[in-house]
Formats: structure tokens, C-alpha cells, sequence
């Protein structure tokens, strides 16, 4: 066994699986793998009070966002505003709790629980070691189940559709929500996995002395998904954070193609079937996602016609297109263009979630778009089978195994590998 002290010198490339020994980090810098680019580690200024600091103002800004109006809308001389509380109030009444749900949980719940769970990790708050293992264990995976950013960018979009039909003003809580979008970011931005760890626990020791250039599946070693551990591949639970995994996932392509064909089926009555219904005068006028972008078009708002048609058709296309190359890929059929593949999937990764805008820019449009029969607006089915459509396709993301398109390198191509020219000095 090796000493428990070389351990942190040391770590696989959740990604492309590289074995790699660490240099000495400056404040300030982060190390990338030399083989897919991907950040390893970073050595932040201050740890533990800049991502405090930051979560702190964002909850701030949160309660003060959720206190005052938000937007408010004049139409023919009558008003109407709403607060951020008060669109899932507006769906759960219309009968769309799901929808209302999932605004809950994505836009509020999800990044105000991280930054909760950021302050009390990176301060070491007294708590049972159980609950410190648990919340740790979550942290990281709900980072990309957090979309505020992404419903700013509806608010934005709305902005643009409103305007046409009467005056739009902005409420005492849109811009702490704008702080708010930020400091969360940022909050994120400043923690890094392999530190908030190394206070929970330290890194258990190594089963072998590795060789830095190759695979860790070729020499018997695989990665913890959750705490970055070095462990033998035979070792299921890893000793330090209690996550069971294998040294790939478990049928990771099947899983993967599985969500695709769902997200595929859905995706088609999504785009059919109408995402919201306009009522004017007594008269109700269904339409769908190409339906809104055609008149957004034809009312000269093109550039927002052009990001609704990226985000919500162009995008959740591509997408799932791009995961059936990578699995295609992953199986062995495709060329060797690793890097090419690896690119692809950084990208499906990213993008995924901002299709979610056109589903804000509903749940936005039906709260506050309410004139009686003057003009309302209600949300419709497509709206839920597209949320589900986004949400498949980034489950079908997550259980696609990155490190299957590498794993098809020949033994040949080993070097040891460098950090590439100088640290980024961006912490």
C-alpha cells in the first residue's frame, strides 16, 4: 500500500480516465487533464470565505426578490403584476402543479439549497458526519438541476413578447433576482470537490504505486464518481464517501439509449401539440413552439424568434442527435476522433438545460398575462411534454459514460502527460 500522503498527488480524469500526478497548484490557478482539457482541481484565493461571502448574498438577494412584485404589465388601462411566488400559484391553479413543480425545484429550491449546503460545508458547521457526507454527496450533483440563470433568460424573452401588447415594467425584485443569478454562479464557481472533501475526510491510501499517461482501468484502478478517490477497480464502495459504483456504469449506453428513444417519442407531440393558449376577446388561439417563433418573426422581433428557435427546437435536436454519434461512438462503430467526441459531449452537457427558456417564458406569459377576457394567457399540455423532453435528454447525458469514447486508445499512445503552457489564473 501506498502512503496515505502521496495520494493527493494523484487522480484519474473523471472524463477520459487519465492517470495523472498533480504539480503543485499556485493560489489562483487550476490544473486541467493534459488529454481532454478538463479541470482536475483548483487552488482558489480564500476557500473557504469567497464562496461564503457569495452564497450568503445570494440568499440575501433571493428573500429580497421573493418580497416585491417582479414584472408588472399595463394593457387599455388595465394592471396587472405578479412576484415570483405567485407564477406556481398561478399554474397550480390552472391545474399545471407539475409545472409549477418543477418551476419550484429548478428556479428556487434547487440553487437556494446549494447555497445553503456551501456555506455550512466550507465552514465545517458542527453536524453528524453522516449528514456531512450526505450533503456532499448531493452537492455536486444537483449543480446542473439549477436553472435561474436560465429563467433570467426567459424573463428577458417575455420582455420582448409583452411589449408588443402593451407597457412592461420592472417590479423592486427583478434586480436583486439579477444579483441573485450571479452571486450563485459564482458561489458554485468558487468550491472546488477535491478540497470540500479533503476536509470531510482524508483520501484513503493508494492501492498501487499508479503510472502517470495511462488509462486507470488499465492498471486496475478507477475513479470515485462522487470524491475523486483513487480505488482498485475490484473495490466497489469507496471508504471515504460510501458511493457504490463500478469502474464504468453499469450499462451506460443501454440506460443512455433508453432516455433517448423516450425523449424522441415525447419530442414529437411536444412540437405538435400547442405549448400555450391565448385568449382575446372571448377567442382562444392554441399554438406551438414553431407557431410562436413564425410570429415573432413576423412581428420583426427576429432575434428573439431566432433564440426561441435555437433554444427550443434546434437545440433538444442537435442534442439528441449528438448523444445517438456518442453512443454509436462508445460501441465502437464509429472513427478514432476521441477528441472530436469529447468536444460533443462537453457541448450536449452544457446546452441541455437552456432549451428549459421556452417552458419559463410560459409559466412568465400565463402569471402575468391575466385581463380577464380582454387577454389571458394559459399554459397547455406541450409545455409539460416539452419540460419532460428537456429533462430526459439531460438524464440521458448524465448516464452516458464519457470515458467509454476513450477507453478505445490504443496502449500505443501513452505519454506522460503536462499541464499545457501556463495555469489558468482565473481563481
Amino acid at each position: 500500500m501506498c502512503a496515505t500522503d502521496q495520494a493527493h498527488q494523484w487522480i484519474l480524469c473523471p472524463q477520459c480516465d487519465l492517470t495523472v500526478k498533480l504539480p503543485a497548484v499556485p493560489v489562483g490557478s487550476r490544473a486541467r487533464c493534459p488529454r481532454c482539457h478538463t479541470t482536475l482541481t483548483a487552488n482558489w484565493h480564500e476557500p473557504r470565505k469567497r464562496p461564503t461571502g457569495y452564497a450568503c448574498a445570494a440568499l440575501f438577494m433571493l428573500v429580497l426578490a421573493n418580497l416585491f412584485p417582479f414584472i408588472n404589465m399595463h394593457v387599455a388601462g388595465l394592471s396587472s403584476q405578479i412576484s415570483l411566488l405567485e407564477i406556481p400559484q398561478v399554474m397550480d391553479r390552472e391545474d399545471y402543479r407539475s409545472l409549477a413543480t418543477l418551476f419550484m425545484l429548478f428556479v428556487q429550491g434547487i440553487p437556494a439549497f446549494c447555497m445553503i449546503t456551501i456555506i455550512l460545508l466550507v465552514n465545517r458547521v458542527r453536524m453528524p458526519h453522516s449528514l456531512r457526507l450526505g450533503l456532499a454527496r448531493i452537492l455536486f450533483q444537483l449543480r446542473s438541476w439549477g436553472m435561474a440563470e436560465i429563467f433570467m433568460a426567459g424573463v428577458l424573452v417575455s420582455f420582448v413578447k409583452l411589449m408588443a401588447y402593451g407597457d412592461i415594467g420592472l417590479g423592486s425584485s427583478f434586480w436583486p433576482w439579477c444579483l441573485f443569478c450571479v452571486l450563485q454562479l459564482r458561489a458554485f464557481q468558487c468550491v472546488d470537490r477535491r478540497w470540500v472533501w479533503q476536509r470531510i475526510d482524508p483520501l484513503p491510501p493508494l492501492p498501487i504505486v499508479p503510472m502517470a499517461g495511462i488509462s486507470g482501468l488499465k492498471q486496475g484502478l478507477r475513479s470515485c464518481p462522487c470524491c475523486t478517490a483513487i480505488l482498485s477497480s475490484a473495490q466497489g464502495e469507496c471508504p471515504r464517501c460510501g458511493v457504490v459504483a463500478p469502474a464504468r456504469r453499469k450499462h451506460s449506453l443501454q440506460w443512455t439509449l433508453a432516455l433517448l428513444v423516450t425523449s424522441v417519442m415525447l419530442y414529437i407531440p411536444s412540437n405538435i401539440m400547442p405549448i400555450m393558449v391565448t385568449e382575446t376577446l372571448g377567442s382562444q388561439y392554441p399554438s406551438n413552439i414553431m407557431a410562436g417563433v413564425i410570429l415573432l418573426w413576423s412581428d420583426g422581433s427576429w432575434p428573439v424568434a431566432l433564440v426561441i428557435f435555437v433554444a427550443s427546437i434546434m437545440v433538444p435536436t442537435l442534442k439528441m442527435l449528438a448523444i445517438a454519434w456518442l453512443c454509436w461512438h462508445a460501441s465502437g462503430r464509429g472513427q478514432r476522433d476521441d477528441e472530436k467526441m469529447h468536444l460533443i459531449y462537453e457541448v450536449v452537457e452544457f446546452v441541455g438545460r437552456w432549451s428549459m427558456i421556452d417552458v419559463f417564458v410560459i409559466a412568465i406569459l400565463s402569471a402575468l398575462v391575466r385581463m380577464g377576457r380582454l387577454m389571458s394567457v394559459y399554459p397547455a399540455p406541450g409545455a409539460l411534454l416539452f419540460a419532460m423532453v428537456v429533462i430526459l435528454t439531460m438524464f440521458a447525458a448524465m448516464t452516458f459514460d464519457p470515458r467509454l469514447i476513450w477507453d478505445r486508445l490504443r496502449e500505443t499512445e501513452r505519454k506522460e502527460p503536462r499541464l499545457d503552457g501556463q495555469p489558468s489564473r482565473d481563481c
